[in-house]
């Protein structure tokens, strides 16, 4: 090799250890520039004041022990305020579509057409008008709970609410990520089984799915507000009715979250023993939700999928309810036989047959429960002038009404007062347990997570009857 060719390769050399010196020497200036950046947001210097951060300080607000749980509840709350009271509106909507035009037209049209008076009021007074219930009721709560859910979920705020909740559901055997699934159920059950995806010990998964239950459906709402309303509320003055009715509301959310508690924890400890799994949960940063992708998942993946199949299973559901209401054996409707055979358990937990039945043939959705409850209470008591015929379900425009037929069926303070808890209590909905079914793959789950929170129903209620009876309370 020529001096010229090593003189060349030295040179090369040399630039590039003074490139690589320079790379280095940048690299390393970047990641301490960088360093330095995050401790200034992140490190509280002793004896230097801090400049205002809004996430630290909002995080300091909503993972606190003394502000967060307060926090929680308040924009639970404020969610679920949004929820019944901008739901009235387009439910009242829909219901005058559905109900109050199409359904006269239909039966209008099934009459011209020649059908016989038994198909007419199969296909409309019964098929018809529990799906159309469904629709008008659990269409507009979904699509505003959902989408409200899901803008929270965005914006950082629900993995908080885990972190919060953590060490309770640890204590109770289950999983930290169990406190988002149980928030979803206040909207939707059947979507809440969904969302259990999140949690990767299956045990707990199980858990968290056969515990869902306990947290109050959108369907459940009206019927707690109405019986809250006309049997708690009725028994304040009226300046302070509406505060009574929404504690007594409150109360039975309160029931919901200790049974959520009590049942995992005895679950943990006999079926799916185990220790809880600890899990790493990241706090992300606080962002701008996406407006877009917020809409589709939550209209598209949850509300339109669980509407859908609620519409399934509520087509047969209408199709029983006016199948037992109008075919007769000995004068009398298979739903006054059976109504008349639950009695004697119904009356001994503080309930009756009506509402027993009502539960057995609404069982596709917590929505047409009251509707069937009014109609089968008119069907059994003989009230005229009430409802539309038997088999078909119906609703009163006053609360005052609809209190006058729920009396006249016998119900008393302890009837309503167990039916709050019945409703909060009793087995999961048909679109539910078939949601359950989907996701366990297993006939024994899916079976348990109708008979466990039954069986507590029923204790519950037997338990309240006994003590309303020692107190003398009726």
């Amino acid at each position: 090799m020529s001096p010229r060719h090593e003189e060349i390769l030295h040179t090369a050399d040399m630039l590039r250890w003074e490139l690589g010196e320079q790379f280095h020497d940048r690299t390393v200036e970047a990641l301490y520039g960088d360093a330095a950046q995050i401790a200034k947001k992140a490190v509280i210097m002793p004896g230097k004041k801090t400049r205002l951060n809004f996430e630290r300080t909002l995080d300091h607000l909503v993972t606190n022990r003394w502000t967060g749980f307060p926090l929680m509840f308040l924009l639970l709350a404020i969610v679920f305020w949004i929820t019944i009271e901008g739901a009235n509106v387009p439910s009242a909507l829909l219901a005058d579509v559905f109900l109050d035009s199409l359904y006269p037209m239909l039966k209008s049209f099934g009459e011209n057409i020649g059908l016989p008076w038994w198909l007419n009021g199969l296909l409309f007074d019964g098929m018809y008008l529990a799906m159309a219930w469904v629709v008008s009721v659990m269409l507009p709560p979904m699509a505003i709970f959902f989408p409200l859910f899901t803008l929270a979920e965005d914006f950082g705020y629900l993995p908080r609410v885990a972190f919060n909740l953590d060490s309770m559901f640890r204590k109770s055997g289950a999983h930290g990520k169990q406190a988002l699934t149980m928030a979803m159920g206040y909207g939707c059950n059947a979507a809440a089984i969904i969302s259990t995806r999140i949690i990767d010990s299956p045990r707990e998964r199980l858990i968290a799915i056969l515990t869902n239950n306990f947290a109050i459906c959108n369907g459940r709402w009206p019927t707690q507000i109405l019986i809250a309303t006309i049997f708690v509320g009725a028994l304040a003055p009226a300046h302070l009715s509406g505060l009574v009715s929404s504690l007594a509301v409150v109360t039975v959310v309160l029931i919901g979250i200790f049974f959520t508690f009590l049942v995992s924890w005895g679950l943990s400890k006999t079926l799916l023993k185990g220790e809880a799994s600890f899990f790493s949960l990241e706090l992300p940063p606080y962002r701008p939700p996406r407006i877009w992708q917020t809409l589709y998942t939550s209209v598209i993946d949850r509300t339109l999928i669980v509407l859908w199949r609620a519409v399934v299973w509520a087509l047969p559901a209408g199709a029983v309810i006016w199948l037992v209401s109008n075919i007769h054996i000995g004068g009398v409707s298979l739903a006054e036989h059976a109504v008349n055979a639950f009695d004697p358990f119904g009356i001994l937990i503080g309930l009756n047959g009506v509402i027993l039945l009502a539960y057995i043939i609404a069982i596709p959705a917590n929505e047409i429960v009251i509707p069937t409850v009014l109609m089968l209470t008119v069907l059994v008591t003989k009230v005229a002038g009430v409802g539309s015929g038997a088999g078909v379900m119906f609703e009163l425009d006053s609360e005052l009404a609809t209190a006058e037929v729920l009396r006249t069926g016998g119900w008393t303070l302890l009837t309503g007062v167990n039916l709050m808890l019945f409703s909060l209590l009793h087995n999961p909905c048909s679109t539910t347990l078939y949601t359950i079914y989907k996701e366990t793959g297993s006939a024994k789950w899916t079976t348990l997570s109708a008979v466990i929170p039954l069986g507590i129903a029923f204790v519950v209620c037997f338990v309240v009857a006994v003590v309303f009876s020692a107190i003398g309370l009726t």
